[in-house]
């Protein structure tokens, strides 16, 4: 384990936005990690674990708590002779897309398409990771984790993560610092059914058709291409974290109108139906390129947000609010800000805070 202090934490993630971690250590060997409950122990607070720094917002006075990049690499393929199936056991460190890459070279179906979702797969339970028919959900196992609350180990069923729509136990808790994840995928030389209308008309084929692997991975990332959603250092829309807003719950009168308005409404596999946030912020006037605050603009490709020159955390948690309000105005519908903050950021905690209060009320 390899540990510094005052470590720029912008250049760690896809807006490139905030100050310092105090301390920041990178694990590489998994055999390391108990150094990491050392230095939590010596610092006096459970570590924050940053993989691909894609859903994360950095506070501009940086980070006081101590910061651990997981970059612990290996994958693990292990045949199920009785049904077939392929258990895959991934180091969180590893990198997503080239996990789904190995799977699909090795005739693997479940993950073909979260191909191009930058990170890492420690973080696609925290999340519930998800995109164009499939998530995390349909294919996790169990993970194991270093439990911060009774200082061991524990296996954790797919179960016991409770995951749910881009969330599960490890969303905005300490507790847990994931170590390994294991999936259950089928083989198969063609994929699940394409589910996606976007990625179906690439494709040219009806809704529901399977496909072969490689071509539904290739068709997701020319839509993702299509909205600035693959990592690009050439593109202007690069600095980004994807999709800023979860896509907000809508009960069935309001699901009624916005389908007569010809929005993306769905039923998601947690039972529950939510409309497109992209979709509610162009309804509310916003246009692609528009400056929303100093460094923060919309995507000249999608409706979200991405940052420029020398954009900071308060700047993104301006653009942010200004877009949720607007939003609530036009619509009357509240969007829920996704990243993670990366210390203090109070315009950005209390837009998080007010979201999922409404929420739950």
């Amino acid at each position: 384990m390899y540990v510094r202090t005052q470590v720029p934490l912008a250049p760690l993630t896809t807006l490139g936005i905030g100050g310092n971690a105090v301390v920041l250590a990178e694990l590489t060997d998994p055999a390391d990690f108990p150094d990491v409950v050392g230095l939590a122990r010596r610092e006096g607070a459970r570590p924050l674990v940053l993989g691909g720094g894609s859903n994360i917002l950095v506070a501009d006075a940086g980070c006081g708590v101590p910061v651990v990049r997981m970059a612990t690499q290996g994958v693990a393929f292990e045949r199920d002779d009785d049904s077939e199936a392929v258990t895959v056991t991934v180091q969180a460190g590893h990198m997503l897309q080239d996990l789904v890459e190995e799977t699909i070279s090795n005739g693997l179906t479940g993950m073909e398409t979260l191909i191009g979702i930058p990170g890492t797969v420690g973080a696609t339970p925290v999340q519930n990771v998800g995109a164009y028919g499939q998530e995390v959900a349909d294919v996790l196992m169990r993970v194991t984790a270093w439990d911060w609350v009774t200082g061991r180990e524990v296996t954790l069923s797919a179960e016991d993560c409770r995951l749910g729509h881009r969330t599960s136990i490890f969303k905005h808790s300490t507790r847990w610092t994931l170590l390994t994840v294991t999936f259950r995928l089928r083989p198969s030389e063609l994929s699940s059914p394409i589910t996606y209308g976007m990625v179906a008309r690439v494709l040219d084929v009806p809704k529901g058709t399977p496909v072969l692997l490689a071509d539904a991975a290739a068709a997701v990332l020319t839509v993702r291409r299509s909205k600035g959603m693959v990592l690009d250092p050439g593109d202007s829309d690069n600095r980004n974290v994807g999709s800023v807003f979860l896509s907000p719950v809508v009960d069935e009168k309001q699901a009624e109108k916005l389908r007569a308005e010809q929005a993306p409404v769905n039923a998601f596999p947690d039972g529950l139906t939510r409309v497109s946030a992209s979709w509610l912020i162009k309804a509310a006037g916003f246009a692609l390129g528009q400056p929303i605050a100093p460094g923060i603009r919309m995507s000249t490709k999608h409706f979200t947000l991405v940052a420029e020159g020398h954009a900071t955390a308060g700047a993104f948690a301006e653009a942010s609010r200004t877009v949720a309000e607007s939003v609530q105005e036009v619509t009357g519908i509240q969007l829920t800000p996704e990243p993670d903050l990366f210390g203090d950021e109070p315009a950005y905690l209390r837009l998080k805070q007010n979201a999922l209060a409404s929420a739950t009320h």
